[in-house]
């Protein structure tokens, strides 16, 4: 029997866009014979639309994005709601293509959970905590893992006091250091700063894509990457070397301009590597993930690797830096998407033993 696979893309997201690119790369990977696949897209609005069963590949993401079709209620995928009116069986399992807040934030994955589906990649702590920069990072803390040191702060705190924020910033910090917005992905709203006036700018810049922003630490390093998949025994994949041609791998470095270095594998000793497997794989286990996760570390001159962050949704096009490692550790593309149905599908099957009565 084929899976009917449910995609869920789009979002009400800064990263509406990346979404839209990796739901067409995933439906044209997937085998037909194994799959059926049911387009769900999430507008800029937020209003879910489900479009009709696709039997092909597509060729452009304008396909993808539904303005009319059957406008859905989330509640209506779950099994207990459908009833003898719907043409459709319900989906076997939903697999959230969606980046950024709305999507990889836990939010949907609470919905699917209450729903009580299947559903591929990480349950509601680890997305959510792996979204907010500033959460995910006090966790590594208490996990013993090195990373470099970061400051954070609310919008309304920084707006009654700017000028401590800076001072507190250049006196634990100094320059460099990197603004980020605390949950948002794909490089979106991140600035280096070298001076006071670009912190400022960089500030303001932040504050309009999230109430929260954390400020690291410069620090001159390799940027490497490690991909994981697995639930209770995770596994790791070769290691990868992000090169930018800029200061650092901002969104039009990841998306538009096409030419950063990804060198895979990259070019580090065994024992590099295993401090980097085994980081990746406690960073993982300390948040509970589950199915997939990209480990982001910099690795210092004299060998030491601090954890930048983890991605619980990393780009997933077939030129992105999850799959790209996945197929230098031997697993193609279309065989990396049926290990992470297989996983939800374990990972589901696990809950349904739990008592919640005694």
């Amino acid at each position: 029997m084929k899976t009917k696979l449910g995609l869920l893309y789009g979002g009400k997201s800064a990263e509406h866009q990346v979404s839209l690119q990796t739901a067409r790369s995933v439906i044209n990977a997937l085998d037909l014979e194994k799959f059926e696949i049911h387009p769900i897209y999430i507008n800029v609005e937020g209003a879910w639309i489900k479009g009709p069963q696709l039997s092909g590949s597509v060729e452009e993401v304008k396909a993808l994005e539904f303005s009319q079709g059957h406008s859905l209620s989330p509640l209506s995928l779950a099994p207990s709601f459908q009833d003898t009116q719907q043409e459709a069986a319900p989906l076997d399992v939903i697999f959230p293509l969606l980046h950024g807040p709305n999507g990889e934030d836990g939010t949907v994955q609470g919905l699917l959970e209450l729903l009580n589906l299947p559903y591929v990649g990480n349950g509601v702590l680890a997305s959510a905590a792996g979204m907010d920069k500033v959460m995910m990072k006090n966790v590594f803390a208490q996990a013993g893992l090195a990373q470099v040191n970061y400051v954070a702060f609310i919008k309304s705190e920084w707006a009654k006091a700017k000028e401590e924020s800076y001072t507190k910033i250049e006196a634990e910090l100094g320059y460099p250091c990197f603004v980020k917005p605390a949950n948002l992905g794909s490089s979106v709203g991140i600035s280096k700063c070298t001076d006071r006036a670009e912190l400022e700018a960089a500030f303001v810049e932040a504050f309009q894509f999230d109430r929260k922003v954390i400020v690291e630490e410069g620090v001159t390093a390799r940027e490497i990457e490690i991909a994981v998949l697995g639930n209770d025994e995770p596994e790791c994949s070769v290691a990868g070397e992000i090169v930018p041609k800029k200061d650092f791998y901002d969104y039009k470095a990841k998306y538009e301009d096409g030419d950063t270095a990804l060198i895979i594998p990259a070019d580090v000793t065994e024992k590099e590597y295993e401090q980097l497997r085994e980081m990746a794989i406690r960073a993982f286990k300390a948040l509970d993930c589950s199915g997939l996760v990209r480990a982001d570390f910099f690795l210092t001159k004299d060998g030491k690797a601090l954890i930048n962050e983890v991605n619980t949704m990393p780009g997933f096009t077939p030129v992105s830096m999850f799959p790209l490692l996945w197929k230098h550790t031997g697993v193609e593309y279309p065989q990396l998407i049926e290990r992470l149905v297989d996983l939800a599908k374990e990972r589901h099957a696990e809950k349904q033993n739990i008592k919640y009565t005694f």
